[in-house]
């Protein structure tokens, strides 16, 4: 009996394991998106800054920058200008804000010259045929290391934004749970697709970050995943449906809810129950596979 306790603990770590490495960005694919970010940032180097460097003035931010992301679609990416520049922008008559990202459209271009690029709102859309999409933010850094970056809607206005110790904080509580964190975010993005839950990227690390700060799994025993995935429903399936924001992991800015999501975590807390009660695993993975879709192993 004891033996049988084992293996069927094995078997559900080893489907976890499994499960995390499906849902993980592959490295072929991360290459792919390494070669255009260099491309796009080497260009804009060089018409902003004078210097063609592929990794200068940028940095990766979204789920993708945080690394928590499971499904390539958007690469959200802040490319800095001189500080000189601002004025120049800010300063113009109509729409300095439009202004910006027509010249910073226009730069791409210069590489990317069949793509087909656009303007939008707060962003130059940069879409692959390969349904890779990347949104470049022209922005300025400030003095504490935040930026500022601007938005064409009503006639242009600026807002900031404070993405590096988002970065940092996941990193630190992903280096302390000995990649649970990380692992976590992105399976709770593939319960977000798989139940289509109305909850942004950056929510969804947000309450995983604050799960974790104050999870107790038992003293001196091994962190099991299906554990951990059942708390955490639970966590989400107590939050007050009338709160509208939370404030964001490491930078503390508000991160507004899009909708309801605690019913949904409330019936997959219940499934995570059924499949931890299950003798067999044959019966278990088919809950988890109800939970997370057809990447889980079968």
């Amino acid at each position: 009996m004891k033996n049988s306790t084992v293996n069927k603990t094995t078997t559900v770590e080893t489907a976890f394991h499994q499960f995390c490495q499906n849902i993980t960005l592959p490295a072929a694919t991360i290459k792919k998106i390494q070669q255009r970010y260099q491309r796009i940032v080497k260009q804009l180097n060089k018409d902003f800054w004078g210097q063609p460097e592929p990794v200068a003035h940028c940095l990766y931010v979204g789920s993708y920058g945080r690394d928590t992301d499971i499904l390539v679609s958007d690469i959200d990416v802040l490319f800095w200008l001189p500080k000189a520049r601002l004025a120049r922008y800010q300063d113009r008559i109509t729409n300095g804000a439009s202004g910006l990202l027509q010249d910073l459209k226009k730069s791409i271009k210069r590489t990317y010259t069949s793509t087909s690029l656009r303007a939008d709102g707060q962003v130059v859309v940069a879409p692959f045929n390969d349904k890779v999409r990347f949104e470049i933010v022209p922005c300025f850094e400030q003095a504490d290391k935040s930026f500022i970056y601007p938005d064409t809607n009503q006639g242009g206005s600026w807002h900031k934004t404070d993405p590096r110790p988002e970065i940092e904080a996941v990193n630190a509580m992903d280096k302390k749970t000995n990649g649970l964190m990380k692992n976590l975010c992105r399976m709770t993005r593939a319960w977000k697709q798989e139940w289509n839950v109305p909850i942004s990227g950056l929510l969804i690390d947000t309450l995983v970050y604050n799960f974790l700060n104050q999870w107790k799994p038992k003293s001196g025993a091994k962190v099991r995943y299906d554990h951990a995935c059942r708390d955490f429903f639970k966590f989400l399936s107590e939050q007050n449906q009338e709160q509208s924001y939370w404030l964001a992991l490491g930078s503390r800015q508000h991160v507004e809810r899009t909708g309801l999501f605690e019913h949904k975590a409330k019936r997959c807390y219940n499934l995570a129950l059924e499949a931890i009660e299950k003798e067999k695993f044959r019966i278990a993975h088919t809950k988890w596979r109800q939970i997370y879709g057809n990447k889980f192993p079968a």
